[in-house]
């Protein structure tokens, strides 16, 4: 071979390899700076794996020692990355194995899934927790074509009461990516469960517990071979309860049978009520219920489509005859307090010295002022006290007149209406106590809107007419009727607008009943009758007692906390209790629910029935019975207060709720071992 022939050969090879050489730097390059996590994640699983060891959550305790929450062993199963992520036969497998016995499981599932957690698949993927054993086993069978799907055991949590305060306890669900950018990454991680709701979302950070680790050396299959090091869980605190597990049992009860009487005799559409049960002297809520009532479990594996339309109903409007059982309403829905507001206005009256008690004022059923709004029944002459009993509502309507709008909001403010409590449980709202400045800025914005589709509309017409208009003449005569309109439609929106933005004497009248636009929680009207009740000092509710660690250490305790010493004097207060006294008394509304107790346990109470404001109800036939009261009268101990959608009177519905529970609490009768609610009893008919 010729030399020149052989420098060109060599050449020629020279090219080549730094051509070789030149497409793997390039190629190492892009495994180095964007594929480096990917293959440093393939490396780490394929060696070494950390399985990680849930902790279980803390425990629920109600405060007289029922277990309301804990934990249970679950088999749990999960798809790591890349074995099982990247292989659609895998997924397809899986979907399969799982669909048998949960139809939820769908490749479309699996695969939603991994694309949430697509950022962070160094974590295995959750695909279904609380499997049974012979799912366990068909995954096992086919193992050796499942890589990357594991099964462990790890605690679920579980609530062994099922219903038993389930608003109140909450749920927990698997977190979201924005909850996860949110909370320490330490500790949390995709798949975990969280609490969404109630107490365990409220107490989160105290309930959830400290995962372990296992490091588990692998081999190419994924099979461990050796055990590396273990780090062990740490369980969360136990969280106990102001709540009263007999109480609560006897207020679900109650709330049921209550339901069942007053839709047989009153509504078929009676299936809502909410209720709750304070100590006035504390603030500790010692049973709270919402119906339909909340099961936890439900939330913690997959929901069918009848479970799904018993929490969340489909529609656009609400459905009275299928509510949705989702909802804590005792402090998430808002009502009209009816005729249980009448003490903040018997108050008012009396602060601004427009009043005194032993005043008479003649109700001919009616008020005699526009837009005479009607009374219940004929009164004749009353004073207060008459009037609490029998809830007359001209007398209130002409305290309302006396004290005015200012006073009346005042006093509502004192009493913390329209404010949110302050309960340490999520998501409460703050109720509308309506004010001059409340209806200009809303009543602005609804006559604004009404008239510019007036004026809209009016436009459109024209500017239709006149392009079919044939001569100038024509358009000129159109063109003024437009003016004239539009002139009319301005007088219109004038007079609309002054008359509505301003606050007028019905709204006070509406107010001094509990009707109009006022709307407040269940437990905003318990905290305001146990304000009264205590002499003034309105606290702030609270659900948790104390937290305790594992070992037995009480990291936290709820004391009880005054939040406002209220501006009204002792004696105003004093008259107030007296007049709510006699509601239970002969002649008074809720005289049959309380007239077989012990002369030593006296129950003062407000009855009310609330117009529901809802579209399409029968506006004079359907109301909401709404009930307040507390006991003993002499030292106060309970305040309650509870609302029965539709039940039509408060004395024959919410009223009957409080009944049951104060005949529990104070050993007048055992309503856990009696099965009939109104054997021996007598149920108030007609009136408040």
């Amino acid at each position: 071979m010729r030399t020149g022939d052989l420098k060109a050969r060599l050449r020629g090879y020279w090219y080549v390899a730094w051509g070789l050489l030149g497409l793997l730097l390039i190629k190492l390059a892009i495994v180095q700076f964007f594929q480096y996590e990917t293959y440093e994640t393939m490396s780490r699983y394929n060696r070494i794996r950390p399985v990680s060891i849930k902790a279980p959550r803390g425990e629920i305790y109600s405060i007289d020692g029922t277990v309301l929450a804990k934990n249970k062993l679950v088999y749990t199963v999960s798809i790591t990355y890349p074995e099982g992520t990247d292989n659609p036969e895998v997924i397809e497998r899986l979907a399969k194995i799982l669909g048998e016995k949960y139809p939820e499981v769908t490749e479309k599932y699996i695969n939603d899934l991994i694309e949430k957690q697509k950022y962070r698949l160094y974590e295995p993927v959750t695909v279904a927790r609380d499997i049974d054993w012979q799912t366990v086993v068909r995954l096992e069978e086919q193992r050796k074509y499942l890589p990357g799907v594991t099964v462990n055991v790890e605690p679920l949590r579980y609530y062994p009461e099922g219903f038993l305060a389930g608003h109140v306890l909450g749920y927990v669900r698997s977190i979201d990516p924005n909850e996860l950018a949110q909370l320490d990454k330490e500790r949390y991680s995709m798949g975990d469960l969280i609490g969404k709701d109630g107490v365990e979302k409220a107490y989160e950070n105290y309930l959830k517990g400290y995962d372990g680790t296992r490091r588990v050396e692998v081999d190419v299959k994924g099979r461990p071979v050796k055990e590396l090091v273990t780090l062990e869980p740490r369980a969360g605190n136990n969280v106990i309860l102001t709540i009263n597990a007999k109480l609560q049992r006897v207020m679900e009860k109650s709330i049921e049978e209550t339901l069942k009487y007053d839709q047989k005799n009153y509504n078929p559409k009676a299936r809502v009520a909410s209720c709750v049960l304070i100590n006035v002297k504390t603030g500790e809520v010692l049973a709270m219920a919402s119906y339909p009532f909340f099961n936890p479990n439900d939330f913690t594996g997959f929901m069918d489509e009848a479970t799904e339309q018993y929490y969340f109903p489909s529609g656009q409007e609400y459905d009275p005859m299928n509510p949705g059982a989702a909802t804590n309403r005792a402090i998430k829905a808002l009502y009209p307090p009816g005729s249980t507001f009448k003490g903040i206005t018997a108050m008012a009256a009396m602060e601004k010295g427009e009043m005194t008690p032993s005043e008479r004022v003649t109700c001919t059923g009616r008020y005699w002022l526009k837009p005479y709004i009607k009374c219940w029944a004929v009164h004749g002459p009353v004073n207060l006290y008459q009037a609490m009993a029998e809830s007359c509502n001209t007398y209130f309507q002409e305290m309302g007149r006396r004290a005015g709008f200012a006073e009346l909001i005042r006093i509502a403010k004192e009493f913390g209406l329209g404010q949110k409590t302050g309960i340490d449980l999520p998501y409460e709202k703050a109720g509308l106590l309506p004010t001059p400045e409340w209806k200009k800025e809303v009543n602005s914005i609804l006559i604004d809107r009404k008239y510019d589709k007036i004026r809209q509309d009016l436009n459109d017409k024209y500017d239709r007419l006149l392009k079919e208009a044939s001569t100038e003449k024509e358009k000129e005569h159109l063109l003024a009727a437009k003016r004239s309109e539009l002139a009319k439609v301005e007088a219109n929106y004038q007079i609309d607008y002054r008359f509505n933005t301003t606050w007028q004497p019905f709204d006070t009248f509406n107010m001094s009943i509990g009707q109009g636009s006022n709307s407040y929680t269940v437990l905003q009207l318990a905290n305001y009758v146990a304000t009264i009740a205590n002499g003034g000092k309105r606290m702030k509710p609270f659900v948790v007692k104390k937290i305790v660690s594992p070992s037995g250490k009480v990291l936290l305790e709820n004391r009880p906390e005054v939040v406002q010493e209220v501006d009204v004097s002792p004696d105003t207060l004093a008259e107030v209790r007296k007049a709510m006294l006699q509601v239970t008394k002969p002649g008074g509304t809720a005289y049959g629910l309380f007239s077989q107790f012990p002369s030593n346990i006296q129950v003062a109470a407000k009855t009310g029935t609330a117009q529901t404001g809802r579209k399409g109800d029968k506006r004079n036939e359907e109301f909401h019975g709404i009930f307040v009261a507390f006991a003993p009268f002499d030292d106060p101990e309970i305040g309650f207060a509870g609302v029965v959608e539709y039940g039509q009177h408060g004395s024959s519905s919410a009223g009957l709720i409080a009944r049951d529970l104060f005949e529990q609490y104070f050993g007048v009768k055992d309503h856990l071992t009696s099965t009939a609610q109104f054997e021996g009893q007598t149920v108030p008919e007609g009136g408040e």
